[in-house]
């Protein structure tokens, strides 16, 4: 077959494949509302989504424009010439600008102020914690919704490391919806630079450079700004790409204790974050890397033991956050919907690009594919779960970040980056997210 003919033959599978991803999430808006409509109350008031229909724009709108044109426009190319440390740094800045701006469509303090600060968030129940260890001691006592004195939604679904973040970052001044927001953008953004790191430290730095440009556009930075998911993609992505690096340099004992350290905080930052093994897993398998591994063990074990020493067990909370979950608004959402309409759900963070590349993926360099796949593998167990009923836009961001790594492998690149911002603005425009 003629080269020219059988790149056609791979567009127009690029085509077909994003093609019927659209249709899938055609089929999930359509579902949703014929269930909305039979009273079946599956709190989605736009079905996949958790968002509302609202076209605006804001303060934010230029930049997010402008960095869009930007990238695609200069991505590529710079993403192919630029020495490595510059080319991260100016990666990272453009994603915490694109993040930021996508916040700011919303405004400051609907888009940024609000979205940590609701009765449902995390900073509700800052003000309570005026002993850490007395909190971390009776956190679990505080789980269950029918007893006296239960933390708000989101404390009491998470470990309580997700609450102690931002009880530090109070301490630090940083306390409130705008500083907590600002801090969770930053660290957020982040993540797309470790994904990179990781993958090069694998040895496909041609990957990672082709990579970086849809990582810093991926339609999920709606949902790094502003949600506390978002952070933490970004702990676990650097908890891995550590991981990498400590497996790709003889005796980077630090590194790789560092790495661990991280992946254990991952465990009390959310549960579903155990799912988070498989990347790390991903680059032991890969690299054979049985010292850093066992370092890594050795910091992961030392933040399970202080927790557990401070009084919480991670197995209780878990426990406690399952009769929860039964008994909250997951009670109404059937599992017959949600285990296929997560997925239409995810695709509105991952992108027409993130189909076209994961087609692709066999493709990449076994190292990356296997990082690659273990992000696939962790959604779909997840999913399978019936532990994420919806919001999955933003819930599985961790996982989400490493399906961006076959997008090296499209062939005109900006025009997928084009597609890519394309979505995400359409978003951020027409409707209101609730993260």
């Amino acid at each position: 077959m003629p080269a020219t003919v059988s790149r056609r033959t791979r567009v127009a599978g690029d085509l077909a494949a994003v093609s019927g991803a659209a249709l899938g999430v055609v089929a999930a808006a359509l579902v949703g509302r014929a269930l909305l409509a039979d009273g079946v109350n599956i709190f989605l008031p736009f079905p996949p989504l958790l968002a509302e229909w609202l076209p605006h724009v804001g303060p934010g709108t230029p930049a997010a424009v402008a960095v869009a044109v930007l990238v695609v426009a200069r991505g590529p190319e710079l993403s192919a010439r630029l020495a490595w440390g510059p080319l991260l740094a100016a990666g990272y800045a453009a994603a915490v600008t694109w993040t930021v701006a996508l916040a700011l469509v919303d405004g400051w303090r609907r888009g940024v102020v609000e979205r940590l600060s609701s009765s449902q968030e995390y900073l509700h129940d800052v003000p309570r914690v005026t002993d850490v260890a007395a909190m971390l001691r009776t956190f679990a006592d505080h789980i269950l919704t029918d007893r006296p004195g239960f933390w708000t939604t989101h404390v009491g679904a998470h470990p309580p490391g997700a609450l102690l973040t931002f009880v530090w970052l109070d301490r630090l001044g940083l306390g409130g919806g705008g500083p907590a927001g600002v801090v969770v953008m930053l660290v957020g953004a982040s993540a797309p630079i470790a994904v990179a790191v990781a993958v090069r430290a694998l040895g496909a730095e041609d990957v990672a450079r082709r990579a970086l440009p849809f990582g810093v556009l991926l339609p999920g930075a709606v949902w790094v700004g502003v949600s506390a998911d978002g952070m933490f993609a970004a702990v676990l992505a650097w908890g891995v790409a550590l991981l990498a690096v400590a497996c790709a340099r003889p005796r980077a004992d630090v590194v790789a204790v560092l790495a661990g350290v991280l992946l254990g905080w991952c465990l009390y930052l959310s549960y579903g974050l155990v799912l988070g093994a498989l990347p790390a897993l991903a680059v032991l398998v890969a690299t054979r890397g049985v010292r850093a591994g066992a370092l890594a063990a050795v910091g992961a074990l030392a933040v399970v033991a202080a927790f557990t020493a401070s009084g919480f067990w991670w197995f209780t909370g878990f426990e406690r956050v399952q009769v929860i979950y039964a008994a909250s608004i997951a009670a109404t959402r059937p599992y017959a919907y949600f285990v296929w309409a997560n997925l239409a759900a995810v695709l509105f963070a991952l992108g027409p690009a993130v189909v076209a590349g994961l087609r692709r993926a066999r493709g990449l360099p076994a190292r990356a594919a296997l990082l690659t796949a273990a992000g696939v593998a962790a959604i779909m167990l997840a999913d399978l779960s019936g532990m994420s009923k919806g919001e999955v836009e933003r819930i599985w961001l961790p996982f989400a970040v490493w399906l961006v790594i076959p997008c090296a492998l499209l062939p005109r690149p900006r025009y997928w980056l084009a597609a890519q911002a394309v979505l995400a603005l359409a978003v951020n425009h027409l409707l209101l997210t609730v993260w």
